[in-house]
């Protein structure tokens, strides 16, 4: 089978859960597929909804567009911490952040990320840029009562350090958690939520499932980030909501626990996070429509 065609459809959980961070913006694949399309095939195997995240203020105002008018989907907006820099030296990072801050207030954006700090693709001169840039978005988090969903590459004590020196949202994600069982601890003495992706399954990633072991049940949350980091035995190919169900039954079985126990426990902490999907969807009217059919940054 081709590297760039989707997986087929694991068998459906019996308990359903949501993903709680996905990029639906992005096609992948051979296919290309929409998201109606992936969010059908979500709903066949047990995937009620998704969060889908914004990067940057064009893919933030699509999420949030896209959350108004369907009700398997709510949103996240933020400037990603490799686009802080980028606006920044354009000069327009103060009014990129005030326009977040806008689209932070509509009903159906329920979280402020993906924002946090990434030493991996940002060098030292970006690093200011991502700091404003970040505590600026757990200012708006905690503004409207939104969760904090955290992109932390390469800088967990620095990310870390952030949030306890201006005071975290009540509810934040560590979102496709990286780090080890004692950061994992650090983030259960906080009352912190880790967002576990196909990225626990994979071969090197024993700190990840020793994580998993030591957060409390209660703060666990789980994800995609599709179309990235599909899980064993896909690793490669394109990510999509529906393959939720290989990455929750890898987890259960680590746990040693029934998959359906494990799943109403996530659907159950990912509904205290965001609150219900089943509020009904109002469309929002914005200065720039955008066409749902034609989302930004479609990857071929």
């Amino acid at each position: 089978m081709s590297e760039t065609t989707f997986p087929p459809l694991p068998e459906a959980l019996v308990v359903a859960v949501y993903d709680n961070h996905t990029h639906l913006e992005l096609r992948n694949g051979d296919e290309g597929l929409d998201y109606r399309e992936q969010l059908d095939r979500a709903s066949s195997v047990g995937v009620k909804g998704v969060v889908q995240v914004g990067n940057d203020l064009e893919t933030s105002r699509w999420s949030a567009e896209m959350a108004a008018k369907e009700p398997r989907m709510l949103a996240a907006v933020a400037i990603h911490p490799n686009e802080a820099p980028v606006y920044e030296a354009a000069g327009t990072l103060d009014a990129a952040i005030a326009e977040i801050d806008e689209l932070a207030a509509r009903p159906r954006v329920r979280a402020v990320g993906e924002t946090g700090l990434d030493f991996f693709r940002t060098g030292e001169s970006g690093r200011s840029a991502q700091y404003r840039s970040f505590e600026a978005h757990i200012a708006i988090a905690k503004k409207h009562d939104l969760a904090l969903q955290i992109h932390d590459r390469d800088a967990h004590s620095e990310v870390i350090e952030t949030l306890l020196r201006v005071g975290a949202p009540e509810r934040t994600v560590f979102h496709c958690f990286s780090g080890d069982a004692e950061m994992a601890r650090i983030c259960a003495d906080h009352g912190w939520y880790l967002s576990f992706s196909g990225t626990v399954t994979f071969k090197n990633a024993a700190g990840l499932r020793e994580a998993l072991e030591v957060i409390p049940r209660s703060h666990i949350l789980i994800e995609t980030d599709a179309p990235f980091l599909t899980p064993t035995p896909f690793r490669g190919r394109p990510n999509s909501p529906y393959l939720i169900p290989l990455t929750l039954r890898f987890m259960a079985d680590h746990l040693g626990t029934d998959a359906s126990v494990l799943a109403a426990q996530i659907c159950s902490n990912t509904e205290l996070v965001y609150g219900s999907w089943d509020a009904e969807p109002v469309t929002q009217e914005t200065g720039s429509p955008l066409n749902p059919a034609t989302p930004p940054h479609l990857l071929a």
